[in-house]
C-alpha cells in the first residue's frame, strides 16, 4: 500500500560525484575486459545459446535434454571442485538474479565468504562471477591466470566430447574452480535454464545447503516442455534428497502442487515466503541517497516444517516494487533456513544485507547527468531488464507506484524467443502510455535473437486490438503529422487519447523520438522508460561509459 511518494531530485553534488566514479568504473572494467582477449576469443567460439536460443526440450529432464553427464565429466577432470563447498542453487523465471543478490549480502554482511554465480551480466561477463566479502566481479587477471592454467584440459575435453561443450558449461567450471580455489565459505548459484538439466545441477544433496525455486512462469516454453507443469518439473530438478526448498511466488495451486509433490519424494523440508503466518507491507516509497527506496515490512513466522521467525520492520529497499520486496522476503526466508541449519546469521545482518542490495537494469533510474551524455538534458529515464508479461506487469506497477501521473514513452528491444504480444498487453493495459518505440539491440554480442522491428510492431498491434486501446503506427495517415507536431498546449489531445505506436533502427534515435515527444508538453511530467530486455539496458549502459 502506498503512503506517500516524494519527488526525485534533479541533480546533486554527491550525485555527480557518483556519475563520475561509474564513468571511472566502467573505464577500467572496459580495460581489464581487453585483458582477457584470449579467454573471450576462447570461451566465443564455443556454442552459446544465448545467441542461438536454445533447442526444443533442451532443458527438460528427457532424452532431449542437455547431458549433465558431459558436465559432470568436465568437472570430474578438474577434480570435482564443487564438493569443496557447500551452496544455494536458485532456479525461477524470474527475481532469481536479485534474490542471489540478496541471499549473498546478506551472507557477506555476517562476513561470510561468499561466491555468487549469475547470468547474464549486464556490463562485463566478470560480473556473473563474485568472489569473497567484497561483492566485486572477479579480476581479469585472477580469470586470466585461470583460463591459462586449465586451457590444455578444456582443449582435452573438448576434443572428446566431439565440440559439444558449451560456453555456459566452460564458464560455470571456471566460476565453481575459482570458488574452490578462494575457499569461499558458500556459493549463491543461479541456474541459467530451468534446473533438472542446467549445468549447475552437478551439486549433489551433501554439498546443498538450500534449493530455492522462486517462481514458475511462461517464459522458454519450447525449451522446457512446453507448458507451466514441464517448466515446474524442470526447475524442481534442483530439488536434493533431504534438504531444504525455500519457494518464493505466489504460485498456481496446481504448480505448486507439482513442486511440493517432489519435495516430499526428495524428503524435503518446504518452507514459502507466503506461508500463512508470514506477512509482506509495502509502506511508502521515496528517495534515499538519490535512488529509489521503498520502506516495507517482512514478518516471517512459519511453524510447519522448520520453524523460522523473523521480524523486519521499515526495511529501505533501494529496489523498488511489489516483485523485489517478494524477492526479499524470498532471501529472508533462505537466511533463516541456513541459521536453521547452524550458519551464523543475526536478524541485523539480514536487515543490512537487503538494504544495501542493488543490481543494474531493476528499475534503475538514470542521474540528470547520464540523461545529459544520453543527449536528453532534463529527461527523466528508467531502465528496466523486463522481458516477460509477468515482468513487465511488475514494471507497470512500480511505474504507478513512482510516478502515478507521468506520462510515458516506452523505447523496447526483444529478443526473438519471447511473448512479444504479452508483453505488450501488459504495457498497453496501464496508464498515460503516450508513445512506443521499437527498436533493436544486439543479444549477447549477437543479432541472431534480436527481434525485427517489423515483427514487434504486429505483435504491439495485435495487443492493441485484443485490448481494444487505440494507437497510431506507420501504416495510418496521420501517423507522420503526430510525429513532426509542434511543443502543444496543456489542454490539446496529441493523437486523440491514441498511444504513437513507431519504429526506429537505433537505440540512439528512438530515445531521441521519445524525448521529443514528452518534450511538447513541458509542464507535465514525462519518463523515458527503456525496456524489453537486459540487453537494451547494457547498451544504454555502455553509451554512458564511452
Amino acid at each position: 500500500m502506498l503512503l506517500h511518494c516524494k519527488p526525485f531530485p534533479t541533480t546533486s553534488p554527491q550525485r555527480g560525484f557518483a556519475r563520475l566514479m561509474h564513468s571511472v568504473r566502467a573505464l577500467s572494467s572496459q580495460r581489464e575486459d581487453l585483458e582477457m582477449k584470449d579467454l573471450l576469443d576462447y570461451i566465443d567460439s564455443l556454442k552459446n545459446y544465448e545467441k542461438s536460443g536454445v533447442p526444443t526440450d533442451a532443458g527438460t529432464d528427457s532424452n532431449h535434454g542437455f547431458d549433465l553427464g558431459r558436465m559432470r565429466r568436465l568437472m570430474n577432470r578438474f577434480g570435482n571442485p564443487h564438493f569443496n563447498f557447500k551452496a544455494v542453487h536458485i532456479a525461477g523465471t524470474k527475481g532469481k538474479g536479485s534474490t542471489a543478490a540478496y541471499i549473498s549480502n546478506i551472507l557477506r554482511t555476517e562476513g561470510y565468504s561468499v561466491g555468487c554465480y549469475t547470468s547474464p551480466h549486464i556490463q562485463t561477463i566478470r560480473e556473473r562471477i563474485l568472489l569473497g566479502r567484497s561483492g566485486d566481479p572477479v579480476s581479469a587477471k585472477l580469470l586470466n591466470n585461470l583460463f591459462h592454467r586449465i586451457k590444455q584440459d578444456l582443449d582435452q575435453a573438448i576434443k572428446e566430447e566431439n565440440g559439444c561443450i558449451s560456453h555456459f558449461e566452460v564458464f560455470t567450471a571456471m566460476a565453481f574452480i575459482l570458488f574452490a580455489d578462494e575457499k569461499v565459505d558458500i556459493a549463491v548459484i543461479e541456474a541459467g535454464l530451468g534446473g533438472a538439466r542446467d549445468a549447475t545441477n552437478i551439486i549433489s544433496s551433501s554439498g546443498l545447503a538450500a534449493a530455492v525455486i522462486t517462481t514458475v512462469g511462461e517464459e522458454h516454453l519450447a525449451a522446457l516442455g512446453g507448458s507451466l507443469e514441464t517448466i515446474a518439473m524442470a526447475k524442481a530438478g534442483i530439488i536434493k534428497q533431504g534438504r531444504p526448498l525455500v519457494l518464493g511466488g505466489l504460485f498456481l495451486p496446481h504448480i505448486e502442487q507439482i513442486i511440493r509433490e517432489k519435495a516430499v519424494t526428495m524428503d524435503s523440508p518446504v518452507v514459502s515466503a507466503y506461508d500463512a503466518g508470514n506477512s509482506l507491507a509495502l509502506k511508502s516509497f521515496s528517495i534515499l541517497n538519490g535512488k529509489p527506496c521503498q520502506i516495507c515490512d517482512i514478518e516471517i513466522q512459519t511453524v510447519k516444517d522448520l520453524k523460522l521467525s523473523c521480524k523486519l520492520h521499515d526495511l529501505k529497499l533501494q529496489m523498488p516494487g511489489d516483485h523485489q520486496l517478494q524477492n526479499a522476503a524470498t532471501a529472508t526466508c533462505v537466511a533463516l533456513c541456513l541459521r536453521s541449519l547452524g550458519w551464523m546469521i543475526s536478524d541485523e545482518s539480514i536487515r543490512r544485507g537487503l538494504e544495501s542490495t542493488y543490481l543494474l537494469g531493476r528499475s534503475q533510474l538514470l542521474t540528470s547527468e547520464d540523461a545529459k551524455v544520453l543527449g536528453l538534458t532534463g529527461a527523466t529515464i528508467l531502465l528496466d531488464g523486463a522481458h516477460t508479461k509477468e515482468s513487465a506487469k511488475a514494471l507497470m506497477n512500480t511505474i504507478k507506484m513512482a510516478f502515478p501521473k507521468a506520462r510515458l514513452a516506452f523505447v523496447v528491444a526483444m529478443a526473438c524467443d519471447k511473448d512479444h504480444a504479452g508483453f505488450a498487453r501488459e504495457i498497453l493495459s496501464g496508464a498515460n502510455v503516450e508513445t512506443v518505440i521499437l527498436t533493436e539491440a544486439a543479444i549477447a554480442g549477437a543479432v541472431t535473437r534480436t527481434t525485427p522491428t517489423h515483427l514487434l510492431r504486429d505483435s504491439w498491434i495485435k495487443a492493441s486490438e485484443e485490448l481494444s486501446v487505440g494507437i497510431c503506427h506507420e501504416g495510418m495517415t496521420e501517423y507522420c503529422e503526430l510525429l513532426e507536431e509542434q511543443p502543444v498546449s496543456p489542454e490539446s489531445n496529441l493523437s486523440d487519447g491514441k498511444t504513437i505506436l513507431a519504429t526506429k533502427s537505433s537505440l540512439k534515435d528512438s530515445l531521441k523520438v521519445a524525448n521529443e515527444i514528452l518534450n511538447r508538453r513541458r509542464d507535465e511530467k514525462g519518463v523515458i522508460v527503456i525496456t524489453g530486455s537486459l540487453h537494451i539496458v547494457s547498451s544504454v549502459l555502455a553509451s554512458l561509459a564511452d
